[in-house]
Protein backbone atom coordinates (compact mmCIF):
# COMPACT_ATOMS: atom_id res chain seq x y z
CA UNK A 1 0.00 0.00 0.00
CA UNK A 2 1.30 3.30 -0.87
CA UNK A 3 0.97 6.40 1.49
CA UNK A 4 1.47 9.87 1.74
CA UNK A 5 1.83 10.51 5.21
CA UNK A 6 -1.59 8.58 6.41
CA UNK A 7 -3.64 8.85 2.94
CA UNK A 8 -4.01 5.34 1.62
CA UNK A 9 -3.56 5.70 -2.40
CA UNK A 10 -3.50 1.99 -3.13
CA UNK A 11 -1.11 -0.24 -4.48
CA UNK A 12 0.24 1.43 -7.62
CA UNK A 13 -1.87 4.84 -7.52
CA UNK A 14 -2.28 6.60 -10.78
CA UNK A 15 -1.87 10.48 -10.56
CA UNK A 16 -3.01 13.58 -12.13
CA UNK A 17 -0.54 15.97 -12.83
CA UNK A 18 -0.82 19.97 -11.80
CA UNK A 19 -0.94 21.34 -15.11
CA UNK A 20 -1.48 25.20 -15.66
CA UNK A 21 -4.77 26.40 -17.20
CA UNK A 22 -5.76 22.46 -17.02
CA UNK A 23 -6.35 21.10 -13.64
CA UNK A 24 -9.09 23.32 -12.56
CA UNK A 25 -11.90 21.36 -10.63
CA UNK A 26 -14.11 20.78 -13.75
CA UNK A 27 -11.00 18.57 -15.09
CA UNK A 28 -10.04 16.82 -11.97
CA UNK A 29 -13.48 15.93 -11.54
CA UNK A 30 -13.52 13.97 -14.76
CA UNK A 31 -10.20 11.92 -14.03
CA UNK A 32 -11.90 11.47 -11.20
CA UNK A 33 -14.72 9.78 -12.23
CA UNK A 34 -12.49 7.71 -14.82
CA UNK A 35 -9.95 6.46 -11.98
CA UNK A 36 -7.52 8.94 -11.23
CA UNK A 37 -6.05 8.05 -7.31
CA UNK A 38 -4.93 11.52 -6.40
CA UNK A 39 -5.49 14.78 -8.55
CA UNK A 40 -3.17 18.33 -7.83
CA UNK A 41 -4.67 21.58 -8.49
CA UNK A 42 -2.89 23.87 -11.37
CA UNK A 43 -0.02 25.59 -9.32
CA UNK A 44 -0.13 28.87 -7.36
CA UNK A 45 1.86 31.34 -6.52
CA UNK A 46 2.98 31.99 -3.13
CA UNK A 47 3.07 35.79 -3.53
CA UNK A 48 0.24 36.04 -5.40
CA UNK A 49 -1.62 33.83 -2.61
CA UNK A 50 -0.37 36.80 0.04
CA UNK A 51 -1.20 39.31 -2.26
CA UNK A 52 -5.28 38.00 -1.90
CA UNK A 53 -4.75 37.50 -5.99
CA UNK A 54 -8.36 36.52 -7.41
CA UNK A 55 -7.15 34.02 -9.70
CA UNK A 56 -4.59 32.94 -7.37
CA UNK A 57 -7.84 32.33 -4.49
CA UNK A 58 -10.20 31.14 -6.79
CA UNK A 59 -7.62 27.72 -7.40
CA UNK A 60 -7.79 27.07 -4.23
CA UNK A 61 -11.07 25.53 -4.29
CA UNK A 62 -11.29 21.87 -3.70
CA UNK A 63 -14.43 19.21 -2.98
CA UNK A 64 -14.70 16.18 -1.23
CA UNK A 65 -15.25 13.92 -4.11
CA UNK A 66 -11.81 15.08 -5.15
CA UNK A 67 -9.93 13.77 -2.51
CA UNK A 68 -8.10 12.82 -2.11
CA UNK A 69 -6.60 15.81 -3.64
CA UNK A 70 -3.39 18.57 -3.11
CA UNK A 71 -2.68 21.90 -3.68
CA UNK A 72 0.48 22.53 -5.37
CA UNK A 73 2.26 25.94 -4.65
CA UNK A 74 5.76 27.84 -6.12
CA UNK A 75 7.41 30.72 -5.17
CA UNK A 76 11.15 31.61 -4.10
CA UNK A 77 11.01 33.26 -0.99
CA UNK A 78 10.62 31.41 1.97
CA UNK A 79 8.37 33.66 3.88
CA UNK A 80 6.12 34.16 1.49
CA UNK A 81 6.05 30.62 1.02
CA UNK A 82 5.39 30.16 4.49
CA UNK A 83 2.66 32.07 4.46
CA UNK A 84 0.93 30.77 1.63
CA UNK A 85 1.53 27.47 3.32
CA UNK A 86 -0.51 28.61 6.24
CA UNK A 87 -3.02 29.68 3.79
CA UNK A 88 -3.52 26.72 1.90
CA UNK A 89 -4.03 24.77 4.89
CA UNK A 90 -7.27 26.71 5.54
CA UNK A 91 -8.95 24.84 2.88
CA UNK A 92 -8.07 21.90 4.35
CA UNK A 93 -6.56 19.74 1.28
CA UNK A 94 -5.25 16.16 2.07
CA UNK A 95 -1.30 17.34 0.98
CA UNK A 96 0.48 20.35 -0.22
CA UNK A 97 2.95 20.08 -3.12
CA UNK A 98 5.96 22.77 -3.74
CA UNK A 99 6.58 22.67 -7.57
CA UNK A 100 10.52 22.77 -8.34
CA UNK A 101 9.75 21.74 -12.14
CA UNK A 102 8.04 24.03 -14.06
CA UNK A 103 10.11 25.07 -16.92
CA UNK A 104 8.31 28.07 -17.87
CA UNK A 105 10.36 31.45 -18.63
CA UNK A 106 8.21 33.74 -16.42
CA UNK A 107 8.29 30.95 -13.19
CA UNK A 108 12.06 30.22 -13.45
CA UNK A 109 13.19 34.09 -13.53
CA UNK A 110 11.59 34.56 -10.17
CA UNK A 111 13.94 31.60 -9.17
CA UNK A 112 10.98 29.64 -8.60
CA UNK A 113 9.94 26.26 -10.08
CA UNK A 114 12.75 24.67 -12.12
CA UNK A 115 15.14 27.72 -11.29
CA UNK A 116 15.59 26.42 -7.75
CA UNK A 117 17.35 23.38 -9.38
CA UNK A 118 20.62 25.76 -9.49
CA UNK A 119 20.09 26.44 -5.98
CA UNK A 120 19.84 22.96 -3.91
CA UNK A 121 20.67 24.92 -1.07
CA UNK A 122 17.84 26.92 -1.50
CA UNK A 123 15.57 24.82 -2.48
CA UNK A 124 15.92 22.97 1.06
CA UNK A 125 15.20 26.06 2.50
CA UNK A 126 12.40 27.06 0.67
CA UNK A 127 10.85 23.13 1.51
CA UNK A 128 11.66 23.74 5.10
CA UNK A 129 9.93 27.10 5.60
CA UNK A 130 6.69 25.32 4.14
CA UNK A 131 6.98 21.98 6.03
CA UNK A 132 7.58 24.08 9.51
CA UNK A 133 4.56 26.21 8.76
CA UNK A 134 1.99 23.51 8.19
CA UNK A 135 1.34 20.07 9.87
CA UNK A 136 -0.12 18.97 5.85
CA UNK A 137 1.75 16.45 4.38
CA UNK A 138 4.50 18.13 2.33
CA UNK A 139 5.16 16.37 -0.99
CA UNK A 140 7.39 17.49 -3.75
CA UNK A 141 6.92 17.46 -7.80
CA UNK A 142 10.61 17.91 -9.75
CA UNK A 143 12.66 17.45 -12.33
CA UNK A 144 15.65 16.05 -13.47
CA UNK A 145 18.17 18.75 -13.36
CA UNK A 146 18.55 22.23 -14.82
CA UNK A 147 20.26 20.59 -17.96
CA UNK A 148 21.99 17.52 -19.01
CA UNK A 149 25.50 18.33 -17.37
CA UNK A 150 23.47 19.13 -13.82
CA UNK A 151 21.28 16.09 -12.80
CA UNK A 152 21.32 16.21 -9.26
CA UNK A 153 17.69 14.42 -8.19
CA UNK A 154 19.97 11.71 -6.60
CA UNK A 155 21.40 14.63 -4.09
CA UNK A 156 17.59 16.66 -4.10
CA UNK A 157 15.52 13.67 -2.75
CA UNK A 158 17.81 12.44 -0.14
CA UNK A 159 18.16 16.28 1.56
CA UNK A 160 14.48 16.92 0.57
CA UNK A 161 13.63 13.25 2.70
CA UNK A 162 15.89 14.84 5.51
CA UNK A 163 13.82 17.60 5.76
CA UNK A 164 10.36 15.91 5.77
CA UNK A 165 8.97 15.44 2.44
CA UNK A 166 7.00 12.88 2.26
CA UNK A 167 6.51 11.89 -1.37
CA UNK A 168 8.49 12.61 -4.59
CA UNK A 169 7.41 13.27 -7.94
CA UNK A 170 10.32 13.23 -10.45
CA UNK A 171 9.80 14.17 -14.46
CA UNK A 172 12.27 12.40 -16.42
CA UNK A 173 13.42 15.77 -18.06
CA UNK A 174 15.58 18.44 -17.03
CA UNK A 175 14.48 22.55 -17.25
CA UNK A 176 16.58 23.08 -20.17
CA UNK A 177 14.19 20.13 -22.37
CA UNK A 178 10.93 22.04 -21.24
CA UNK A 179 8.82 19.28 -22.85
CA UNK A 180 10.97 18.29 -25.79
CA UNK A 181 12.05 14.85 -26.36
CA UNK A 182 12.19 11.97 -24.41
CA UNK A 183 11.64 11.28 -20.58
CA UNK A 184 14.34 9.84 -19.16
CA UNK A 185 13.53 7.59 -16.49
CA UNK A 186 16.44 5.89 -15.79
CA UNK A 187 17.85 8.49 -12.59
CA UNK A 188 13.75 8.34 -11.44
CA UNK A 189 14.95 4.38 -10.97
CA UNK A 190 17.87 5.52 -9.78
CA UNK A 191 16.23 7.25 -7.19
CA UNK A 192 14.25 4.72 -6.34
CA UNK A 193 16.56 2.01 -5.49
CA UNK A 194 18.48 4.20 -3.44
CA UNK A 195 18.28 2.38 0.24
CA UNK A 196 18.34 6.00 1.94
CA UNK A 197 15.08 6.61 -0.13
CA UNK A 198 11.91 5.46 2.08
CA UNK A 199 9.20 8.00 0.70
CA UNK A 200 6.88 7.07 -1.87
CA UNK A 201 8.85 8.15 -5.49
CA UNK A 202 6.70 8.58 -8.38
CA UNK A 203 7.57 8.26 -11.91
CA UNK A 204 6.12 11.43 -15.06
CA UNK A 205 7.10 11.88 -18.40
CA UNK A 206 5.72 10.38 -22.09
CA UNK A 207 3.24 7.85 -20.31
CA UNK A 208 0.52 7.74 -22.69
CA UNK A 209 -0.88 4.24 -23.11
CA UNK A 210 -1.74 1.20 -21.25
CA UNK A 211 1.58 -0.57 -22.50
CA UNK A 212 3.62 2.28 -21.62
CA UNK A 213 2.54 2.29 -17.60
CA UNK A 214 3.00 -1.56 -17.54
CA UNK A 215 6.58 -1.39 -19.06
CA UNK A 216 7.52 1.80 -16.99
CA UNK A 217 6.10 0.06 -14.01
CA UNK A 218 7.64 -3.34 -14.49
CA UNK A 219 11.12 -1.56 -15.66
CA UNK A 220 11.78 1.37 -13.21
CA UNK A 221 10.18 0.22 -10.16
CA UNK A 222 8.28 3.59 -8.96
CA UNK A 223 5.75 3.79 -6.52
CA UNK A 224 2.98 5.18 -9.16
CA UNK A 225 2.92 7.06 -12.19
CA UNK A 226 1.49 10.86 -12.87
CA UNK A 227 0.07 11.24 -15.99
CA UNK A 228 -0.32 14.61 -17.43
CA UNK A 229 -0.73 15.91 -20.94
CA UNK A 230 -2.13 12.39 -21.57
CA UNK A 231 -5.03 13.07 -19.90
CA UNK A 232 -6.43 16.15 -21.65
CA UNK A 233 -9.20 15.26 -23.35
CA UNK A 234 -8.74 11.64 -22.39
CA UNK A 235 -9.83 11.21 -18.77
CA UNK A 236 -10.43 7.60 -19.50
CA UNK A 237 -6.39 6.53 -19.63
CA UNK A 238 -6.97 6.34 -15.91
CA UNK A 239 -9.17 3.35 -15.89
CA UNK A 240 -7.62 2.17 -19.27
CA UNK A 241 -4.50 1.52 -17.54
CA UNK A 242 -6.02 -0.22 -14.41
CA UNK A 243 -7.35 -2.46 -16.83
CA UNK A 244 -4.56 -3.20 -18.55
CA UNK A 245 -2.52 -4.03 -15.21
CA UNK A 246 -5.26 -6.34 -14.08
CA UNK A 247 -6.61 -7.95 -17.37
CA UNK A 248 -3.72 -7.49 -20.16
CA UNK A 249 -6.45 -6.69 -21.96
CA UNK A 250 -7.81 -3.49 -23.26
CA UNK A 251 -10.88 -1.68 -22.42
CA UNK A 252 -13.23 -0.69 -25.53
CA UNK A 253 -12.12 2.98 -26.36
CA UNK A 254 -14.83 5.57 -25.68
CA UNK A 255 -17.41 5.86 -27.89
CA UNK A 256 -18.55 8.93 -29.42
CA UNK A 257 -21.46 9.46 -26.93
CA UNK A 258 -18.76 8.93 -24.73
CA UNK A 259 -16.67 12.06 -25.56
CA UNK A 260 -19.79 14.13 -26.14
CA UNK A 261 -20.84 13.08 -22.69
CA UNK A 262 -17.39 13.84 -20.99
CA UNK A 263 -16.79 17.29 -23.15
CA UNK A 264 -20.08 18.53 -22.33
CA UNK A 265 -19.97 17.81 -18.73
CA UNK A 266 -16.25 19.33 -18.88
CA UNK A 267 -18.23 22.57 -20.31
CA UNK A 268 -21.42 22.71 -17.67
CA UNK A 269 -19.31 22.28 -14.83
CA UNK A 270 -16.46 24.66 -16.23
CA UNK A 271 -19.16 27.53 -16.64
CA UNK A 272 -20.84 26.69 -13.15
CA UNK A 273 -17.51 27.37 -11.73
CA UNK A 274 -15.96 29.81 -13.88
CA UNK A 275 -19.24 31.87 -14.85
CA UNK A 276 -20.35 31.73 -18.45
CA UNK A 277 -18.36 33.65 -20.19
CA UNK A 278 -14.76 32.31 -19.20
CA UNK A 279 -16.17 28.78 -18.90
CA UNK A 280 -16.69 28.52 -22.90
CA UNK A 281 -13.58 30.53 -23.15
CA UNK A 282 -11.76 27.92 -21.47
CA UNK A 283 -12.90 25.32 -22.73
CA UNK A 284 -12.05 25.65 -26.48
CA UNK A 285 -8.23 24.58 -25.97
CA UNK A 286 -9.77 20.85 -24.89
CA UNK A 287 -12.06 20.34 -27.84
CA UNK A 288 -9.93 19.27 -30.30
CA UNK A 289 -8.24 16.55 -27.59
CA UNK A 290 -11.98 15.06 -26.92
CA UNK A 291 -12.72 14.91 -30.75
CA UNK A 292 -9.38 13.68 -32.03
CA UNK A 293 -9.03 11.72 -34.82
CA UNK A 294 -13.08 11.80 -36.27
CA UNK A 295 -12.72 12.42 -40.21
CA UNK A 296 -14.59 15.65 -41.58
CA UNK A 297 -14.76 17.13 -37.91
CA UNK A 298 -13.64 20.72 -38.61
CA UNK A 299 -17.02 22.14 -39.35
CA UNK A 300 -18.15 21.27 -35.65
CA UNK A 301 -14.59 21.93 -34.75
CA UNK A 302 -14.83 25.63 -35.38
CA UNK A 303 -17.95 26.05 -34.16
CA UNK A 304 -17.24 24.66 -30.74
CA UNK A 305 -14.38 27.02 -30.63
CA UNK A 306 -16.24 30.23 -31.71
CA UNK A 307 -19.57 30.11 -30.78
CA UNK A 308 -19.70 31.82 -27.05
CA UNK A 309 -23.76 30.46 -26.88
CA UNK A 310 -23.86 27.88 -24.11
CA UNK A 311 -27.34 26.56 -25.51
CA UNK A 312 -26.21 26.54 -29.37
CA UNK A 313 -23.43 25.13 -27.81
CA UNK A 314 -24.92 22.06 -26.48
CA UNK A 315 -26.55 22.03 -29.69
CA UNK A 316 -23.32 21.80 -31.26
CA UNK A 317 -22.75 18.81 -29.50
CA UNK A 318 -26.25 17.28 -30.25
CA UNK A 319 -24.86 17.59 -33.39
CA UNK A 320 -21.95 15.72 -33.28
CA UNK A 321 -23.95 12.68 -31.30
CA UNK A 322 -26.37 12.18 -34.43
CA UNK A 323 -23.86 12.72 -36.99
CA UNK A 324 -21.38 10.51 -35.95
CA UNK A 325 -22.83 8.16 -33.63
CA UNK A 326 -21.53 4.82 -35.46
CA UNK A 327 -18.33 6.88 -36.14
CA UNK A 328 -14.94 4.27 -34.91
CA UNK A 329 -12.17 5.96 -33.64
CA UNK A 330 -8.63 4.46 -34.23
Amino acid sequence: MVKIGNIELGEFPLLLAPMEDVSDPPFRRLCKMHGADMLYSEFISSEGLIRDAIKSKMKLDIFDYERPVGIQIFGGDEEAMAMSAKIVETVKPDVLDINFGCPVKKVVTKGAGAGVLKDVDLMIRLTKAVIDSTSLPVTVKTRLGWDDSSINIDEVAERLQDVGVQALSIHGRTRAQLYKGEADWVPIARVKENPRITMPIFGNGDVDSPEKALEYRNKYGVDGIMIGRAAIGYPWIFNEIKHFFETGEHLDPPTIADRVEAAKNHLTWSTEWKGERLGIMEMRRHYTNYFKGIPHFKEYRQQLVTNDNLDELYGVFDQILENFKDTVIK
